[in-house]
Parts: structure tokens; C-alpha cells; sequence
């Protein structure tokens, strides 16, 4: 379902430099605390493990984590790293790529529900979560909200971020639900490269039936991953279902 590597190559050699904040403790110690506290000591698995940003630390607590990666690129980032070595990881499309086991636990994070960008592959995506569930095993998703609020009518884009070393814009075309981000990276020495990101952005409530269609319910929903309440103004959500 999905057909091509967008992080294959220098995307993947840059990828933990280009997210550098997303690696820092005050950003990965709530989101650890949580799926360590949903584990309950079981075993996990990620979709879309990628360098190992989360499945790193998280295994750091004595959590047994697998991973499901579609870029051999982003796996080989992981297994360069001390104890990336031993982590079963399975290279495929998280929507249809299966482990053989059954976990307490399946997470997806960092918006990647979107690198699916069509509607039956992310549905399709749910339904591999299930699979791969006990009954009363967790799925959690941490996905954007879709900022079409911040997109005036006739705008050709909006920033996502405007920074010293990144310039970041994101286009919509709002009839398909499909969402391009393009990034600009900037080096101290002023060299510059571009790179675009296709995406579905999905809504809170389309999530929920995918989950429903896949034999799973909302137990909850945050804003954070330090539980705060989810509102009109949230920009992102944490979402847990349980399967029935």
C-alpha cells in the first residue's frame, strides 16, 4: 500500500539531525512514561520503528519492542546505534506487514498514520494493529489535527515552521484530504537542501470508525503525552483504542 521509500538514502542519514528536537528528553520522557505505563511490562510493537527514537529508550525500561519499517535506510540508522542491533524488525508497509506474534501493545507516532495517504491503507492499518492485538490490548496513535483553521482562503501554503536552520510549509488540497510538506534545511555554512513529504491528513473522529471497523474502541484521548485535555484549540492528539 505504500510504493515508495521517501526516506531512503541522504533522508535517512540526516533524519535524527534534521529531528534533533524531537529527540531531546523534555519531548521523549512523557511520551516513554506512557506507552511504558499502557505496556504494563508486555511486549510492543511499533509501526514505523524507523532509527529507533522511541523504541531506543523505551526498550531502555526493559520493554521488549519489534518494529514493522518500510525503509531498509532508516532500519540500517537504527541497527548503527548501541543496542539497535537487537530489535526484531520486520521490513514492509505497517498497513498489511505482520510479525507472527501477538502484543499488549502496537504504537504509532510523530504523524505517520499520514505517510499512508489513502484512506483504505490507512483503514487497512487499524485492522493490522488488531491483528497483531490481545483482547484488551492497546493501539495509540499520536497524529496532528489537521490546521486548516491557520489556512486562509487563497493561500498558497502556511508555515509549519520558520527557523534559523529549517523553513518549513505545508500545502492543501482540502476536496482529497492530502497535505504536502515541503521543508528546506539550512547548514551553518549556509548550503541549503529542499524536501517534500506527501500526506492524508485524517480527523479524530475518521479515526475512530477505522478503529470501530477494526474491532476496537476509544478508551482515550489527549492533547499531550501528559494527559492534557483535548480541545477545539488542541493541535495534536494522543489517542489509545482497545480491542473488544
Amino acid at each position: 500500500m505504500m510504493t515508495k521509500d521517501y526516506f531512503a538514502g541522504s533522508v535517512a542519514d540526516k533524519y535524527d539531525a534534521d529531528c534533533a528536537r524531537d529527540f531531546a528528553p523534555e519531548v521523549l520522557t512523557p511520551m516513554i512514561d506512557a506507552l511504558a505505563g499502557l505496556a504494563k511490562g508486555g511486549p510492543c510493537l511499533e509501526f514505523a520503528i524507523g532509527t529507533g527514537r522511541v523504541a531506543l529508550p523505551l526498550a531502555a525500561r526493559g520493554i521488549v519492542v519489534d518494529g514493522i519499517e518500510y525503509s531498509p535506510d532508516m532500519v540500517k540508522q537504527l541497527r548503527n546505534k548501541s543496542g539497535g542491533a537487537n530489535f526484531h524488525v520486520m521490513i514492509g508497509d505497517m498497513a498489511t506487514t505482520q510479525t507472527g506474534k501477538i502484543y499488549d501493545l502496537v504504537f504509532l507516532v510523530f504523524n505517520t498514520i499520514m505517510n499512508l495517504t489513502r484512506q483504505s491503507a490507512q483503514v487497512a492499518c487499524f485492522k493490522n494493529a488488531a491483528h497483531h492485538l490481545n483482547i484488551g490490548g492497546r493501539f495509540i496513535v499520536e497524529v496532528m489535527v489537521p490546521e486548516l483553521r491557520k489556512y486562509p482562503p487563497g493561500a498558497a501554503a502556511v508555515p509549519s515552521d520558520v527557523s534559523k536552520n529549517h523553513l518549513g510549509f505545508d500545502t492543501y488540497e482540502v476536496a482529497q484530504q492530502k497535505l504536502v510538506s515541503h521543508h528546506v534545511y539550512i547548514a551553518d555554512d549556509g548550503t541549503s537542501r529542499y524536501e517534500n513529504l506527501p500526506f492524508r491528513y485524517v480527523w479524530p473522529s475518521e479515526l475512530d470508525l477505522m478503529a470501530e471497523l477494526a474491532g476496537m474502541k476509544l478508551v482515550s484521548r489527549h492533547a499531550d503525552w501528559m494527559g492534557a485535555s483535548f480541545n477545539d484549540d488542541s493541535r495534536k492528539h494522543v489517542s489509545v483504542w482497545e480491542k473488544l
